[in-house]
Protein backbone atom coordinates (compact mmCIF):
# COMPACT_ATOMS: atom_id res chain seq x y z
CA UNK A 1 0.00 0.00 0.00
CA UNK A 2 0.90 3.61 -0.79
CA UNK A 3 -0.51 6.75 0.18
CA UNK A 4 0.98 9.68 -1.67
CA UNK A 5 0.58 13.78 -0.80
CA UNK A 6 1.16 16.16 -3.19
CA UNK A 7 2.25 19.99 -2.18
CA UNK A 8 4.33 23.07 -3.91
CA UNK A 9 1.16 24.27 -5.91
CA UNK A 10 -0.08 27.73 -6.14
CA UNK A 11 -0.27 30.73 -8.15
CA UNK A 12 1.84 32.08 -11.00
CA UNK A 13 2.41 34.34 -13.49
CA UNK A 14 3.02 33.10 -17.39
CA UNK A 15 6.94 32.22 -18.24
CA UNK A 16 7.36 31.59 -14.07
CA UNK A 17 8.00 28.09 -12.73
CA UNK A 18 6.96 25.70 -10.02
CA UNK A 19 8.02 22.68 -8.58
CA UNK A 20 6.05 20.22 -6.91
CA UNK A 21 6.65 17.24 -4.54
CA UNK A 22 4.96 14.02 -3.79
CA UNK A 23 5.91 12.56 -0.57
CA UNK A 24 4.90 8.77 -0.83
CA UNK A 25 4.88 6.37 2.26
CA UNK A 26 6.20 2.78 2.20
CA UNK A 27 9.70 1.12 2.22
CA UNK A 28 9.10 0.26 -1.80
CA UNK A 29 8.71 3.10 -2.98
CA UNK A 30 12.01 2.95 -5.09
CA UNK A 31 10.57 0.02 -6.85
CA UNK A 32 7.43 1.86 -8.37
CA UNK A 33 6.98 4.05 -11.29
CA UNK A 34 5.87 7.30 -10.55
CA UNK A 35 4.09 9.77 -12.38
CA UNK A 36 2.36 13.04 -12.45
CA UNK A 37 -1.09 13.67 -14.06
CA UNK A 38 -2.92 17.05 -14.44
CA UNK A 39 -7.23 17.80 -14.94
CA UNK A 40 -8.34 21.14 -15.62
CA UNK A 41 -12.08 22.28 -15.01
CA UNK A 42 -14.34 20.39 -17.31
CA UNK A 43 -11.34 18.25 -18.58
CA UNK A 44 -10.52 14.56 -18.69
CA UNK A 45 -7.49 13.58 -16.31
CA UNK A 46 -4.18 13.38 -18.60
CA UNK A 47 -0.71 12.51 -18.46
CA UNK A 48 2.28 14.71 -18.06
CA UNK A 49 5.35 12.74 -17.01
CA UNK A 50 6.20 9.14 -15.71
CA UNK A 51 9.82 7.87 -13.87
CA UNK A 52 11.21 4.65 -13.49
CA UNK A 53 12.15 3.05 -10.40
CA UNK A 54 16.43 4.16 -10.96
CA UNK A 55 15.28 7.06 -12.72
CA UNK A 56 16.46 6.11 -15.63
CA UNK A 57 13.63 6.33 -17.69
CA UNK A 58 11.46 8.83 -18.15
CA UNK A 59 8.57 10.40 -20.62
CA UNK A 60 6.58 13.02 -20.82
CA UNK A 61 3.83 14.35 -22.59
CA UNK A 62 4.34 16.63 -25.19
CA UNK A 63 2.71 19.83 -24.49
CA UNK A 64 5.12 19.95 -21.54
CA UNK A 65 8.62 17.82 -23.21
CA UNK A 66 11.41 20.49 -22.58
CA UNK A 67 9.69 22.81 -20.21
CA UNK A 68 8.98 19.64 -17.22
CA UNK A 69 11.17 17.52 -15.68
CA UNK A 70 10.65 14.70 -13.51
CA UNK A 71 12.74 13.71 -10.96
CA UNK A 72 12.78 10.91 -7.98
CA UNK A 73 14.90 11.03 -4.55
CA UNK A 74 14.01 7.09 -3.35
CA UNK A 75 15.94 7.68 0.03
CA UNK A 76 13.70 10.91 0.74
CA UNK A 77 10.80 8.72 -0.89
CA UNK A 78 9.80 11.74 -2.81
CA UNK A 79 9.03 12.50 -6.56
CA UNK A 80 9.03 16.16 -8.14
CA UNK A 81 8.05 17.66 -11.23
CA UNK A 82 9.95 20.81 -11.65
CA UNK A 83 7.66 22.78 -14.08
CA UNK A 84 9.64 26.24 -15.90
CA UNK A 85 8.07 28.63 -18.82
CA UNK A 86 4.77 27.89 -17.24
CA UNK A 87 1.39 28.97 -19.33
CA UNK A 88 -1.64 29.72 -18.65
CA UNK A 89 -3.38 26.26 -20.40
CA UNK A 90 -0.99 24.63 -17.92
CA UNK A 91 -3.63 25.59 -15.11
CA UNK A 92 -4.87 22.46 -13.72
CA UNK A 93 -4.96 20.53 -10.52
CA UNK A 94 -2.04 18.02 -9.98
CA UNK A 95 -2.02 14.50 -9.17
CA UNK A 96 0.85 12.30 -8.15
CA UNK A 97 0.56 8.62 -8.62
CA UNK A 98 2.40 5.38 -8.12
CA UNK A 99 2.57 2.16 -10.28
CA UNK A 100 3.46 -1.33 -8.76
CA UNK A 101 6.71 -2.69 -10.92
CA UNK A 102 6.55 -4.64 -14.28
CA UNK A 103 5.20 -3.78 -17.70
CA UNK A 104 5.43 -1.29 -20.18
CA UNK A 105 5.70 2.49 -19.75
CA UNK A 106 2.13 3.61 -17.88
CA UNK A 107 1.16 6.62 -19.53
CA UNK A 108 -2.66 6.40 -19.00
CA UNK A 109 -4.75 6.79 -15.63
CA UNK A 110 -5.58 3.38 -15.44
CA UNK A 111 -2.20 1.77 -15.28
CA UNK A 112 -1.63 3.55 -11.92
CA UNK A 113 -3.61 2.40 -8.53
CA UNK A 114 -2.85 4.83 -6.08
CA UNK A 115 -3.34 8.45 -6.25
CA UNK A 116 -2.42 11.50 -4.19
CA UNK A 117 -5.37 14.45 -3.75
CA UNK A 118 -4.08 16.91 -6.00
CA UNK A 119 -2.56 20.24 -5.89
CA UNK A 120 -3.94 23.22 -7.48
CA UNK A 121 -1.87 25.18 -10.20
CA UNK A 122 -2.81 28.10 -11.68
CA UNK A 123 -0.53 30.11 -14.49
CA UNK A 124 -2.35 34.11 -14.56
CA UNK A 125 -1.58 35.70 -18.52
Amino acid sequence: QVQLVESGGGLVQAGGSLRLSCAASGRTFSTYYMGWFRQAPGKEREFVATIGRRDSTTYYTDSVRGRFTISRDNAKNTVYLQMNSLKPEDTAVFYCAARDPGGPIPTMTGQYGYWGQGTQVTVSS
